[in-house]
């Protein structure tokens, strides 16, 4: 006798995470499946993952195959549960009545829907959200109406192609971002003879090395690549005097790589400054919603951590609740995890602002792409001993820059310079009183 039946759903890996692209299956039909133990690994723009199977039993069936890209909430696998869910192979089951749902054992045809979901399962994860609430355009297919993913529709902007004329070939006859990319290459006249200019795409001369794209980076170019095109960036630049900080820390260094195990860095400073700057001026901790501003009482500060292939951005929640030291142990412990592989999707989540310390590499000026869904990024650049007048003389002080890059729709050049100098007035305020703890 069949077992019941589990289809297994494409989880949403993150806040903002709507789809992920299923890069290898780690069980094939057949095979046992143990419960919270991993049955496959997902790619997203954020993070790479493995997904574990929700229930004990065997696979019966593969819905979605490795390199599909796949909203969530999606089926991607039926598993078998109960007494019928053995690995050898099964009787052959007696044929089910008319009424009945068909045998998830078989296989559908070419362009067939998946089948309906048995009696008893728990209903589908709700859509993404921005998904039925109107802000996604309507998509006709076999199992009924449903809306394109924010991926499809800005790969659909950018190619200049009409979706009511792409057929999809994803679950359901979902339209993929690979349809729509598809259908502009075949739409493309045949080329005409070549005219002078530059070409469209460098082709390797002798000696050139050819590196194929991670998907990892290729969803950090198309990540960064949104930002510019839908948010305006504009940038401001203000010196600071780091007198009080580079004080401040030299005498905590010691007792602290004591006390903590790691190095009292200048990162956590930055971080408290930013922190007052958005609570100062809480319109910089906002999301540009096209007719609102959606101001966050959280303050949740992305840190970007490079990597020798990538760039993560990890997430320090209620930044404004932790002390100097607390916000270093927090940028500790999500650095060195982003390093060893052992970050979550949701630590890659709900930033609300980010802070960039590309000085630690010795530069001087950063422009900034800013995270969409955020309306701007403080960097921190490399802190250097120049001359700089002093009260009619000069004298020689650590001095560092601050660069904002910010939306320019939801700042205007006084409210960025506004928060700009709550950061620099705070850091510059630090002496070696200011408590760590």
């Amino acid at each position: 006798m069949a077992g019941k039946t589990t289809r297994v759903v494409m989880p949403q890996l993150g806040e903002s995470v709507h789809e992920g692209t299923i890069s290898k299956w780690l069980v094939k039909p057949g095979d046992k499946v143990v419960e919270f133990e991993p049955m496959l690994e997902v790619d997203t723009d954020k993070v790479n993952a493995e997904v574990p199977a929700p229930v004990s039993g065997v696979l019966r069936e593969i819905l979605a195959k490795e390199g599909e890209t796949v909203q969530a909430g999606a089926e991607i696998a039926v598993v078998e549960t109960g007494d019928g869910a053995v690995t050898a192979t099964p009787e052959a089951p007696a044929p089910a009545p008319k009424t009945e749902a068909p045998t998830p054992a078989a296989a559908p045809s070419q362009g067939e829907p998946p089948h309906p979901s048995p009696e008893g399962e728990p209903p589908r994860p709700s859509p993404p959200r921005g998904e039925g609430k109107g802000e996604g355009r309507a998509e006709q297919t076999d199992t009924g109406p449903h809306r394109y993913s924010p991926g499809v529709q800005m790969a659909a902007s950018d190619l200049k192609v009409d979706l009511s004329k792409v057929t999809g070939t994803g679950l359901g006859g979902r339209v993929t971002k690979k349809d729509v990319q598809d259908f502009a290459a075949q739409s493309k006249p045949a080329p005409s003879a070549p005219s002078p200019g530059p070409a469209t795409a460098a082709k390797p001369a002798e000696g050139d090395q050819v590196v194929q794209l991670t998907r990892v980076r290729r969803l950090i170019a198309e990540n960064m690549t949104r930002a510019k095109q839908t948010i305006p960036h504009a940038w401001q630049t203000q010196e600071v005097d780091m007198s009080g900080v580079v004080a401040n820390r030299n005498a905590n260094k010691g007792q602290f790589q004591k006390q903590e195990g790691f190095s009292l860095t200048y990162l956590p400073y930055v971080l408290a400054a930013a922190v007052t700057g958005l609570r100062e001026h809480p319109e910089v901790n906002s999301t540009f919603n096209e007719t609102e501003l959606l101001v966050h009482r959280d303050i949740n500060l992305g840190v970007s951590v490079g990597l020798e292939d990538t760039l993560l951005v990890p997430v320090v929640r209620k930044a404004d609740s932790l002390s100097l030291a607390g916000l270093a142990r927090a940028v500790n412990d999500l650095a060195t995890r982003a390093r060893g592989k052992q970050l979550k999707a949701d630590e890659l989540a709900g930033a609300t602002f980010t802070v960039n310390n590309s000085g630690t590499f010795g530069t001087l000026f950063s422009y900034s792409v800013i995270n969409p869904g955020q309306s701007g990024i403080l960097t921190m650049e490399a802190i250097v001993e120049r001359p700089v007048a002093v009260q009619g003389m000069i004298g020689i002080k650590p001095m560092m820059y601050l660069c904002f890059s910010f939306d320019h729709r939801v700042l205007d050049g006084l409210q960025a310079a506004r928060f700009l100098t709550s950061c620099r007035k705070w850091l510059e305020a630090v002496t070696v009183e200011t408590p760590v703890y």
